[in-house]
């Protein structure tokens, strides 16, 4: 089974590609279309020279890379995806063969992380827009699609991912409520930039932050508002 996870920015994506790599039955991908992504809007994110260099780049052919055999002989291939990096979504068929997530977080909290770290000058960058895209070519196409809002698996991770295996038809695994506290083989390389905090992790935790202790910068009103809408429907169909 190839399961395909897509999330937007300051996630719990790489702790839950943790989660996944606890279970001695999967392997898992960390953004296998970064460079593609990097390379094709000529962004100059931090490492972006090594990451394009040590990456495949063409969109093909990370596809191509993504449907070839699981790895390591297992029997799950757990892929976490950023959502804004698939530029054409238009040409996103090949997920029909996996089976999909779309992991989401309410966009107070996801644009008072970002901006600690990034410029944010659109919406685009934020992936909800091309979340709801996918969920909508998924349906249209009569496929299953899960969604899991980040502040309910907090809460109760069990719980979710319990919920999450059942769904994909196989049992959930308690080694994935805990992992070693490391930058792992399977992280990309830009780890010892953006993981700083996940490295030093062992499980999920749950401090939870409350949208409504937090204050977004007039000049991002626009790009809230737009996010908000996507995340309100998207929110709804949710694990809970």
């Amino acid at each position: 089974m190839r399961i395909a996870c897509w999330s937007g920015p300051r996630n719990i994506s790489t702790a839950l590609m943790r989660s996944w790599s606890s279970r001695k039955d999967s392997f898992v991908s960390d953004e296998p279309f970064y460079a593609y992504y990097l390379k094709k809007k000529k962004l100059k994110h931090p490492m972006y020279k090594e990451i394009i260099d040590n990456y495949p780049n063409k969109y093909e052919d990370v596809v191509a890379s993504l449907n070839s055999e699981i790895p390591n002989g297992k029997e799950h291939w757990y892929q976490k995806h950023m959502a804004h990096h698939i530029i054409d979504l238009n040409d996103i068929n090949w997920i029909k063969n996996f089976e999909n997530c779309v992991l989401i977080r309410h966009p107070k909290l996801v644009i008072s992380s970002y901006i600690k770290k990034n410029t944010l000058s659109h919406a685009n960058e934020l992936g909800y827009r091309q979340q709801y895209k996918i969920i909508e070519n998924l349906k249209k196409n009569k496929m299953n699609v899960t969604v899991i809002d980040s502040n309910i698996l907090l809460e109760n991770p069990r719980k979710i991912l319990n919920q999450w295996c059942s769904r994909l038809g196989i049992n959930f695994d308690e080694k994935m409520l805990r992992w070693e506290k490391a930058i792992y083989p399977t992280d990309g390389i830009w780890s010892k930039h953006w993981y700083d905090s996940v490295i030093n992790t062992n499980k999920f935790t749950k401090k939870i932050v409350q949208n409504k202790n937090i204050t977004i910068d007039a000049r991002y009103y626009a790009i809230y508002d737009e996010c908000l809408d996507y995340y309100k429907e998207m929110y709804s169909m949710t694990l809970d």
